[in-house]
């Protein structure tokens, strides 16, 4: 056996290469083409594009409402008025704000998988997700949802 100082430079094991001396892997994507998105990556871009234009329009109104995404409904029996509902399945949430001295603004929820579901394409779901923004917007500032698109 041959002792560290007399081995030869560049013997042993190489740390840029692979087992296989192929060397390190490339892109898996090339740098033409847009890396892929998820599906609740693509549906928080949506709901970001409609919330913007909303609040550039209003944006004094708007000032304390917060907005969120959840994939599925929480499991009840029974859901109150502030839920839209399709059906027996709800698709978003409006949880009016609780001033006071713990104060809680407004938040909107937009349930994404059923949301999804309910969409034959990405456009389809863009307009329907547009359509649920709308409708809990129009709902919290109690106005006619045709006076918000």
């Amino acid at each position: 056996m041959t002792s560290p100082e007399h081995r030869r430079p560049g013997s042993g094991r190489r740390a840029h290469r692979d087992r296989h001396g192929r060397g390190l892997r490339g892109r898996l994507v090339p740098a033409t083409v847009p890396l892929a998105r998820t599906k609740a990556e693509i549906f928080d871009d949506l709901v970001l594009d409609t919330v913007e234009t909303l609040e550039r329009r209003f944006a004094k109104e708007l000032a304390g409402v917060e907005f969120a995404v959840e994939d599925v409904p929480p499991e009840l029996n029974v859901y109150d008025s502030d839920v839209l509902e399709d059906g027996e399945v709800p698709l978003a949430r409006l949880l009016p704000g609780r001033p006071g001295r713990q104060e809680v603004p407004p938040r909107i929820v937009l349930y994404r998988r059923p949301l999804e579901f309910r969409a034959m394409d990405r456009e389809d779901l863009a307009d329907l997700v547009h359509d649920v923004i709308i409708e809990q917007v129009a709902n919290l500032l109690g106005v006619d949802p045709d006076e918000l698109a």
